[in-house]
C-alpha cells in the first residue's frame, strides 16, 4: 500500500467516522466466549440454596441428607465461610450528625437471619448441576419467620421490623447536603412554591446474559483464578482479594465476552466466595451459572427512590432554591456503591443545566426486606434529571408559566460557562439554549397542535413532552494505556475498562489509528485479564472513552517519543531532527522516512543496532491519572398517543438532540442513545418490581415482569450538537447513560401533557394501561 492509499484508509477509520463494530461478525457467528461457554477439566458444579422467607431467624440447617446423596462433593453453610471477609460498601459517607454510615457486613452465606427472598443460605457442590440441585432440595432449613418491611417510606417508622440489630430504624445513612437555613429563607421569600412527591420505581436489571463464574485454585502457587462476568477485572480482583483475604498477586480474574450489565455485574457476589472456597477445598474448578428465575432475586435491583421535591421561584419564574427530601431503598444488604445514587449522585445531577442558586438534598438510605439495590444504568443521573424536569412542568402548570419559557428563563447560557453550580460542580462546556432550540425545531413542536387534532379524530389523546438533561459522569480514576507492537504485525491496546456491549474495540482503535497512523484493522483490544493490566477503573459512569481514551492518547505520545529515538538510529539522524506525522518518522527537510509499523518490525528482528540507553521497543505500559467528570447534556422531545378507553400508550414521535462532545464513532453513539431510550421506555411504561406485605416477590418472572420489545420502540430522530469538553484531550463527554436521562423525563412529561385535559398534573412510573385508565376514571369522578 502506498502512502496515498494509506492516508485514505486512515481517513475512513478516523475519529468521527461511523465505523462498524469490530466484534460484531464474531458475535453474530456465535463465536463469542462468554463465561458459561468455559468448561475447565475436572470442574464440579455449584448450586445455591436460597431463602424463600423474606425475614426470619435461622433455627437450624441440617445438611446430612444432602451430603450423602450421589455425586455430592460438599455442602457449605455460613459457618464454613466464617474465615472470609464480609461484603460491604466501601463508600466513606457520613450522616448529617457526623456519624459514619452504618455498614453491616454481608456474609457470603447468612448465618443468623435471612433478610430477603433469595438470601443465600447454603452452597451445594456436586459432579453435575442436576445432582447439586437435587441435594439442595434435601437440605432441611428451619426458619422462624418475622414481620417484613418492603417500602422505604415504611422502613424507619416506629415499630417497623428491624433488619440489623446495630442499625436502629433501618437507617444506614441519613444523608444531607446544602444550607438548610438559606434554603428555608429562599422558600419563605418566594413568590411561587411547588411541591411534588416523585417515585423512581424499582427495576430488575435483566441483562441478556445471566451472571456466571468459575473458581479455580492452584495449590502449588496458592493462587486463585476466577473466570467471571464483570465490568472490569481490576475492580473485581480488588473486591475478591479483600473478601478472600489474600494478597493481590494471589488473585487472577479473567472476563471474556459479557452480555450486558448496566451496573449489576460490577461487584463481588456471595456465589463467587462460595466457588473459590470450594475450588481450594476440593482441589478442582467449580462452576456456577445463574438461571433467569433466580436472577430476579439474586442480582441487585435498580432505582427505588422516593423524593418529595420542592421548587421556589420568584414572581417572574426565576429559580431560587431546590429542595429534596426522601428515601433510597438499599434492600436487604448494602451493595458496594448502593448509597451513592440516591444521595451524592442526586446532588450532582438534579440541578441539571439550570441556574439554581441553592440546593438541599436529604435522603435516608434504608434497609428493607427486598433484594439489595445497586447502581443501574445512570445510577442517580436519570433520577436526578427526572426529579427536576417533572418539577419544572408541574411548576409551570401550577403557577401559570409556559413550560418552555420557564426552561429558557432558567437555562445557563453559553456566555456564563464555566458555571459553578450549587452542587459544587463546574460546567466547562455546553450550549444548552441552542440545544433546546434545535430539539424543538427538529421535533416540529409548532406543528404539534395539528397532530393532536388528528389524534383526537381517531379517539386518542396526544401529548408532547420535553426533557432537558445534564449528567455528571464518574470522576477520574487511574487507567492503563498499554500499547504493544506484536510479533505477528498487530498492535494491542491494553486498558482496564471493559466492553460489555458498548463496542470499545472500534472507537479505541480509531483513536490509536489517528494518533499513531497504525492500520485500524491491525489493532486489537485486551481488557479482560488482570495479569495483563497495571490499573483499571472498569466501565461505568459514562467514562470509558474519557479515561481509556486519555490513557491511549498519553501512551501514544510516549510511543512517538520512543519511536523518535529509535528512528534516529534507523535513519542515522539526531532524534531532535525526527518528525512524526501520519504514521511515519521523517528526518526534517528530507525524504528519508520510516513507517511506524516497519520500524516496529525492524526493532523486533534486530536489524537496527541500538545503544544501551535507547528504548528497546516501541511498546509502552502507561498508567494515566484519568480525566475529571464531564457533562454530557441534551434535550429529548417525545410525543405519545393514549387510548382513554384502555389506558394504552404508544410513542408516536421521538427526537433527541445530544451534546456528547467530540463524537469518536457516531454509529455507536446513536446505538447507545437508542438503548438508553428503550430502557427508559421500559421504566416509564412497563417495568415494576412488586412485593407483597410478607416480602414475597410478585413480579419474579417474565410472566409478571414486562420488558420493552421492538414494538414499543419508536423511530428515533437522533441529532448531535457537540461542544467539545475542555477537561480531556479528546474533548469527549460520555454517552452510555444519557438515553435514560432524556427518555424518563420527556416520556413522562408527554404522558402528563396528554392527560392534562382531565386536570391530571402528575402520574408516577410506570404509566401502565391500568394506572393510566384508573387516573382518568378518578379524574372524571372529581370533575
Amino acid at each position: 500500500m502506498n502512502i496515498q492509499d494509506s492516508a485514505k484508509t486512515r481517513t475512513a477509520y478516523a475519529i468521527g467516522q461511523a465505523v462498524p463494530r469490530k466484534e460484531d461478525p464474531k458475535l453474530l457467528r456465535g463465536e463469542g466466549r462468554y463465561t458459561d461457554d468455559i468448561n475447565l477439566p475436572g470442574q464440579a458444579h455449584a448450586y445455591i440454596l436460597r431463602s424463600s422467607v423474606a425475614h426470619g431467624r435461622i433455627k437450624s440447617i441440617d445438611t446430612s441428607r444432602a451430603k450423602a446423596m450421589r455425586g455430592v462433593l460438599a455442602v457449605y453453610t455460613g459457618k464454613d465461610l466464617a474465615a472470609y471477609g464480609t461484603l460491604q460498601s466501601a463508600l466513606p459517607f457520613k450522616s448529617r450528625d457526623g456519624s459514619d454510615m452504618k455498614k453491616p457486613g454481608r456474609c457470603a452465606l447468612t448465618t443468623d437471619k435471612v433478610r430477603f427472598v433469595g438470601d443465600p443460605v447454603a452452597c451445594v457442590v456436586a459432579e453435575t448441576l442436576l445432582q447439586a440441585k437435587d441435594a439442595a432440595e434435601a437440605i432441611d432449613l428451619a426458619i422462624d419467620a418475622l414481620p417484613a418491611v418492603t417500602l422505604p417510606e415504611d422502613a424507619d417508622k416506629p415499630g417497623a421490623p428491624v433488619l440489623f440489630d446495630d442499625v436502629p430504624g433501618n437507617v444506614a445513612l441519613d444523608f444531607h447536603y446544602g444550607d438548610s437555613e438559606k434554603v428555608a429563607a429562599a422558600f419563605a421569600s418566594a413568590a411561587h412554591k411547588v411541591k411534588l412527591r416523585l417515585v423512581n420505581s424499582r427495576l430488575v436489571v435483566n441483562a441478556i446474559e445471566p451472571r456466571s463464574a468459575i473458581g479455580a485454585y492452584d495449590k502449588a502457587t496458592e493462587r486463585f483464578t476466577q473466570y467471571s462476568v464483570s465490568q472490569g477485572v481490576m475492580g473485581l480482583k480488588a473486591g475478591l482479594t479483600n473478601t478472600m483475604k489474600v494478597p493481590p498477586e494471589k488473585m487472577h480474574v479473567v472476563t471474556g465476552n459479557v452480555g450486558g450489565s448496566f451496573g449489576m455485574k460490577a461487584q463481588v457476589y456471595p456465589e463467587y466466595v462460595c466457588i473459590l472456597h470450594a475450588a481450594r477445598e476440593l482441589g478442582r474448578p467449580v462452576k456456577w451459572t445463574d438461571e433467569r428465575s433466580t436472577s430476579f432475586v439474586s442480582d441487585n435491583h435498580g432505582r427505588d427512590h422516593v423524593q418529595t421535591a420542592e421548587l421556589a421561584l420568584d414572581k417572574d419564574g426565576h429559580f431560587l432554591a431546590l429542595r429534596l427530601a426522601g428515601y433510597g431503598n438499599l434492600g436487604g444488604f448494602q451493595g458496594a456503591m448502593a448509597p451513592q445514587p440516591p444521595t451524592l449522585n442526586i446532588v450532582r445531577n438534579v440541578i441539571s443545566l439550570y441556574r439554581t442558586p441553592l440546593l438541599e438534598v436529604s435522603t435516608k438510605c434504608v434497609f428493607t426486606n427486598t433484594s439489595f439495590v445497586s447502581p443501574y444504568r445512570g445510577a442517580g443521573r436519570p433520577e436526578g434529571n427526572y426529579f427536576m424536569e417533572r418539577l419544572i412542568d408541574y411548576a409551570a402548570a401550577e403557577c401559570g408559566f409556559d413550560r418552555l419559557e420557564l426552561r429558557r428563563k432558567n437555562q445557563i447560557r453559553k456566555s456564563e460557562i464555566p458555571w459553578k453550580a450549587a452542587s459544587g460542580a463546574t460546567y466547562d462546556s455546553g450550549d444548552f439554549p441552542a440545544i433546546l432550540r434545535e430539539a424543538l425545531e427538529a421535533s416540529d413542536w409548532k406543528g404539534f397542535n395539528k397532530r393532536k387534532r388528528e389524534s383526537k379524530k381517531r379517539g386518542l389523546l396526544r401529548g408532547i413532552g420535553v426533557g432537558c438533561y445534564l449528567e455528571v459522569t464518574a470522576p477520574a480514576n487511574k487507567e492503563m494505556g498499554g500499547i504493544a507492537f506484536d510479533s505477528d504485525g498487530g498492535v494491542t491496546i491494553r486498558t482496564g475498562t471493559l466492553d460489555y456491549g458498548q463496542g470499545h474495540a472500534t472507537p479505541f482503535a480509531q483513536v490509536l489509528s489517528e494518533k499513531l497512523g497504525v492500520p485500524f484493522e491491525k489493532v486489537r483490544l485486551l481488557q479482560g485479564d488482570s495479569d495483563e493490566l497495571l490499573a483499571g477503573g472498569g466501565t461505568g459512569g459514562s467514562r470509558s472513552m474519557m479515561n481509556s481514551g486519555q490513557a491511549i492518547v498519553e501512551a501514544a505520545a510516549k510511543v512517538v517519543e520512543q519511536g523518535r529515538q529509535i528512528a534516529s538510529h534507523a535513519l542515522e539522524a539526531s532524534a531532535s531532527d525526527i518528525e512524526f506525522k501520519d504514521g511515519r518518522f521523517t528526518v526534517a527537510g528530507t525524504d528519508r522516512s520510516v513507517g511506524i509499523m516497519e520500524l516496529a518490525q525492524k526493532v523486533r528482528s534486530g536489524t537496527i543496532k541500538l545503544p544501551p540507553d535507547a528504548p528497546k521497543s516501541l511498546d509502552v505500559k502507561h498508567v494515566s491519572e484519568g480525566s475529571p467528570s464531564a457533562y454530557p447534556n441534551g434535550c429529548h422531545v417525545c410525543e405519545v398517543e393514549i387510548d382513554p378507553d384502555t389506558g394504552n400508550i404508544a410513542i408516536a414521535k421521538y427526537t433527541a438532540v445530544n451534546d456528547f462532545g467530540t463524537i469518536i464513532n457516531p454509529m455507536l453513539v446513536d446505538g447507545q442513545t437508542h438503548g438508553g431510550v428503550v430502557q427508559g421506555i421500559g421504566q416509564t411504561f412497563l417495568e415494576q418490581v412488586v412485593y407483597d406485605e410478607q416480602g414475597q416477590l410478585l413480579s419474579g418472572s417474565f410472566l409478571d415482569y414486562a420488558m420493552p420489545r421492538a414494538v414499543h420502540a419508536p423511530d428515533f430522530a437522533v441529532l448531535s450538537h457537540p461542544v467539545p469538553a475542555k477537561t480531556n484531550p479528546l474533548g469527549v463527554k460520555g454517552c452510555g447513560e444519557a438515553g435514560c436521562a432524556g427518555s424518563l423525563t420527556s416520556i413522562m412529561n408527554a404522558v402528563v401533557d396528554a392527560l392534562s385535559v382531565y386536570g391530571i398534573r402528575h402520574i408516577d412510573m410506570p404509566a401502565t394501561p391500568q394506572r393510566v385508565w384508573q387516573a382518568i376514571q378518578d379524574a372524571k369522578t372529581k370533575q
